[in-house]
Protein backbone atom coordinates (compact mmCIF):
# COMPACT_ATOMS: atom_id res chain seq x y z
CA UNK A 1 0.00 0.00 0.00
CA UNK A 2 1.51 3.22 -1.06
CA UNK A 3 1.47 5.49 2.16
CA UNK A 4 0.43 9.14 0.88
CA UNK A 5 -1.39 11.61 2.09
CA UNK A 6 -3.80 11.35 -1.31
CA UNK A 7 -4.20 7.67 -0.75
CA UNK A 8 -4.90 7.96 2.92
CA UNK A 9 -7.59 10.78 2.00
CA UNK A 10 -9.24 8.92 -0.75
CA UNK A 11 -9.88 6.11 1.79
CA UNK A 12 -11.32 7.95 4.07
CA UNK A 13 -13.69 9.41 1.31
CA UNK A 14 -14.52 5.76 0.73
CA UNK A 15 -15.47 5.52 4.38
CA UNK A 16 -18.12 7.59 4.30
CA UNK A 17 -22.02 5.78 3.86
CA UNK A 18 -24.53 6.05 1.52
CA UNK A 19 -26.51 8.86 1.63
CA UNK A 20 -29.29 8.10 4.58
CA UNK A 21 -27.03 6.07 6.73
CA UNK A 22 -25.33 7.17 10.10
CA UNK A 23 -22.23 9.23 9.82
CA UNK A 24 -18.84 7.67 9.77
CA UNK A 25 -17.73 5.84 12.62
CA UNK A 26 -14.76 7.82 14.16
CA UNK A 27 -13.48 4.32 14.84
CA UNK A 28 -13.06 3.77 11.08
CA UNK A 29 -11.30 6.87 10.59
CA UNK A 30 -8.51 5.61 13.83
CA UNK A 31 -8.40 2.11 12.54
CA UNK A 32 -7.36 3.35 8.93
CA UNK A 33 -4.83 5.60 10.70
CA UNK A 34 -3.52 2.35 12.27
CA UNK A 35 -2.82 1.20 8.66
CA UNK A 36 -0.95 4.59 7.92
CA UNK A 37 1.11 4.49 11.16
CA UNK A 38 4.08 4.94 9.30
CA UNK A 39 2.90 8.31 6.80
CA UNK A 40 5.91 10.27 6.14
CA UNK A 41 5.97 13.92 8.35
CA UNK A 42 5.66 15.68 4.72
CA UNK A 43 2.51 13.71 4.05
CA UNK A 44 1.03 14.11 7.36
CA UNK A 45 1.54 18.23 6.70
CA UNK A 46 -0.25 17.83 3.53
CA UNK A 47 -3.68 16.01 5.55
CA UNK A 48 -3.57 19.15 7.47
CA UNK A 49 -4.48 21.17 4.39
CA UNK A 50 -8.04 18.85 3.61
CA UNK A 51 -10.75 20.77 4.06
CA UNK A 52 -12.23 17.73 4.89
CA UNK A 53 -12.53 17.34 8.63
CA UNK A 54 -12.13 13.40 8.93
CA UNK A 55 -8.78 13.57 7.06
CA UNK A 56 -7.80 16.14 9.49
CA UNK A 57 -8.84 13.84 12.47
CA UNK A 58 -6.93 11.01 10.81
CA UNK A 59 -3.58 12.98 10.25
CA UNK A 60 -3.67 14.28 14.06
CA UNK A 61 -4.67 10.65 15.08
CA UNK A 62 -1.53 9.63 13.46
CA UNK A 63 0.79 11.90 14.71
CA UNK A 64 -0.48 11.42 18.35
CA UNK A 65 0.33 7.50 17.42
CA UNK A 66 3.53 8.00 16.08
CA UNK A 67 4.51 10.84 19.33
CA UNK A 68 4.00 7.90 21.79
CA UNK A 69 5.42 4.40 19.84
CA UNK A 70 7.84 3.56 21.70
CA UNK A 71 10.37 2.99 18.95
CA UNK A 72 9.70 6.58 18.13
CA UNK A 73 13.06 8.75 17.86
CA UNK A 74 14.07 12.24 19.26
CA UNK A 75 14.25 13.33 15.88
CA UNK A 76 10.94 12.18 14.69
CA UNK A 77 9.40 13.49 17.92
CA UNK A 78 10.77 16.81 17.48
CA UNK A 79 9.41 16.94 13.88
CA UNK A 80 5.94 16.20 15.14
CA UNK A 81 5.82 18.86 17.55
CA UNK A 82 7.24 21.26 15.26
CA UNK A 83 4.16 20.33 12.51
CA UNK A 84 1.82 20.52 15.33
CA UNK A 85 2.51 23.78 16.36
CA UNK A 86 3.53 25.18 12.74
CA UNK A 87 -0.10 24.30 11.30
CA UNK A 88 -2.20 24.82 14.57
CA UNK A 89 -4.33 26.51 12.03
CA UNK A 90 -5.35 23.48 10.92
CA UNK A 91 -6.04 21.65 14.91
CA UNK A 92 -9.06 24.51 14.91
CA UNK A 93 -11.60 22.53 16.63
CA UNK A 94 -12.19 21.05 19.73
CA UNK A 95 -12.16 17.29 19.06
CA UNK A 96 -8.99 18.30 17.12
CA UNK A 97 -7.12 19.69 19.99
CA UNK A 98 -7.81 16.86 22.31
CA UNK A 99 -6.97 14.54 19.42
CA UNK A 100 -3.04 14.33 20.21
CA UNK A 101 -2.09 17.58 21.71
CA UNK A 102 -0.96 16.05 25.03
CA UNK A 103 0.66 13.24 22.76
CA UNK A 104 2.42 15.44 20.13
CA UNK A 105 3.04 18.78 22.16
CA UNK A 106 2.55 17.39 25.41
CA UNK A 107 4.58 14.65 25.46
CA UNK A 108 7.55 16.63 23.15
CA UNK A 109 7.60 18.89 26.48
CA UNK A 110 7.62 16.67 29.29
CA UNK A 111 11.87 16.90 29.23
CA UNK A 112 12.11 20.17 27.69
CA UNK A 113 11.11 24.03 28.83
CA UNK A 114 7.23 24.45 28.78
CA UNK A 115 7.79 28.18 27.64
CA UNK A 116 5.45 27.86 24.44
CA UNK A 117 2.45 26.63 25.99
CA UNK A 118 2.43 30.05 28.03
CA UNK A 119 2.99 31.57 24.85
CA UNK A 120 -0.47 29.78 23.78
CA UNK A 121 -2.09 30.53 26.36
CA UNK A 122 -2.05 34.24 25.62
CA UNK A 123 -2.83 33.56 21.70
CA UNK A 124 -5.94 35.13 20.34
CA UNK A 125 -6.97 31.87 19.22
CA UNK A 126 -8.96 30.04 21.48
CA UNK A 127 -7.79 26.14 20.01
CA UNK A 128 -3.97 27.30 20.44
CA UNK A 129 -5.22 28.47 24.23
CA UNK A 130 -7.21 25.35 24.56
CA UNK A 131 -3.61 22.99 23.01
CA UNK A 132 -1.97 25.24 26.07
CA UNK A 133 -3.84 23.78 28.77
CA UNK A 134 -4.81 20.23 26.97
CA UNK A 135 -1.37 19.63 26.65
CA UNK A 136 -0.49 19.31 30.31
CA UNK A 137 -2.47 16.02 30.61
CA UNK A 138 0.62 14.54 29.80
CA UNK A 139 2.55 15.94 32.85
CA UNK A 140 -0.31 15.21 34.94
CA UNK A 141 -0.43 11.44 34.06
CA UNK A 142 2.96 11.72 35.44
CA UNK A 143 2.46 13.24 38.36
CA UNK A 144 3.65 16.59 37.54
CA UNK A 145 0.80 19.36 37.82
CA UNK A 146 2.79 22.51 38.24
CA UNK A 147 2.03 23.81 34.64
CA UNK A 148 -1.44 22.90 34.86
CA UNK A 149 -2.50 25.18 37.40
CA UNK A 150 -0.11 28.07 36.14
CA UNK A 151 -1.74 27.94 33.63
CA UNK A 152 -5.19 27.51 34.54
CA UNK A 153 -4.68 30.95 36.90
CA UNK A 154 -4.07 32.07 33.09
CA UNK A 155 -6.78 30.80 31.19
CA UNK A 156 -9.61 30.36 34.07
CA UNK A 157 -11.40 33.46 32.94
CA UNK A 158 -10.66 33.21 29.58
CA UNK A 159 -14.21 33.73 27.42
CA UNK A 160 -14.31 30.73 25.09
CA UNK A 161 -16.76 28.10 26.44
CA UNK A 162 -14.20 25.42 24.90
CA UNK A 163 -11.36 26.50 26.74
CA UNK A 164 -13.09 26.89 30.05
CA UNK A 165 -13.69 23.22 29.76
CA UNK A 166 -10.64 22.24 28.91
CA UNK A 167 -9.36 24.11 32.07
CA UNK A 168 -11.93 22.58 34.52
CA UNK A 169 -11.04 19.18 33.08
CA UNK A 170 -7.29 19.56 33.78
CA UNK A 171 -8.39 20.78 36.74
CA UNK A 172 -10.40 17.94 38.25
CA UNK A 173 -7.60 15.90 36.64
CA UNK A 174 -4.21 17.88 38.54
CA UNK A 175 -6.99 17.65 41.80
CA UNK A 176 -6.20 13.72 41.55
CA UNK A 177 -2.67 14.34 42.48
CA UNK A 178 -2.65 17.30 44.27
CA UNK A 179 -6.40 17.94 46.32
CA UNK A 180 -4.79 20.56 48.36
CA UNK A 181 -3.47 22.40 45.77
CA UNK A 182 -7.16 21.90 43.78
CA UNK A 183 -8.76 22.93 46.55
CA UNK A 184 -6.65 26.47 46.90
CA UNK A 185 -6.87 27.19 43.52
CA UNK A 186 -10.78 27.46 44.52
CA UNK A 187 -10.71 29.12 47.26
CA UNK A 188 -9.31 31.93 45.20
CA UNK A 189 -11.34 32.15 42.04
CA UNK A 190 -14.72 30.10 43.23
CA UNK A 191 -16.61 33.41 43.50
CA UNK A 192 -15.58 34.27 40.01
CA UNK A 193 -14.65 31.28 37.74
CA UNK A 194 -17.12 30.45 35.12
CA UNK A 195 -19.81 28.09 36.51
CA UNK A 196 -18.65 25.59 33.46
CA UNK A 197 -15.07 25.91 34.72
CA UNK A 198 -15.81 25.35 38.61
CA UNK A 199 -18.33 22.63 37.98
CA UNK A 200 -15.81 20.52 36.12
CA UNK A 201 -13.20 21.16 38.12
CA UNK A 202 -15.36 19.66 41.20
CA UNK A 203 -16.44 16.71 39.51
CA UNK A 204 -14.59 14.86 41.67
CA UNK A 205 -14.46 16.28 45.26
CA UNK A 206 -17.45 15.13 48.02
CA UNK A 207 -20.81 16.30 47.61
CA UNK A 208 -20.51 19.05 50.59
CA UNK A 209 -17.11 20.86 48.98
CA UNK A 210 -19.00 20.76 45.89
CA UNK A 211 -21.69 21.96 47.11
CA UNK A 212 -19.72 24.49 49.45
CA UNK A 213 -18.03 26.14 46.27
CA UNK A 214 -20.95 26.37 44.11
CA UNK A 215 -22.54 28.34 46.68
CA UNK A 216 -19.78 30.77 46.85
CA UNK A 217 -20.86 32.05 43.26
Amino acid sequence: MELTAAVFAEQVQALRPPAGRDSVRMGDVFALAKRFGDLPVAELDRLLDSDVHLVRVGALRIMGNQAVHRKASEALRAELFALYLRRTDRIDTWDLVDLSAHQVVGGYLLDTPRDVLYELARSPRWWERRIAIFATLTFVRAGEVDDTFALAEILVDDPHEFVRTAVGGLLREAGKHDRDRLLAFLDRHAPTAPRVVLRFAIEHLEPQQRAHYLSRR
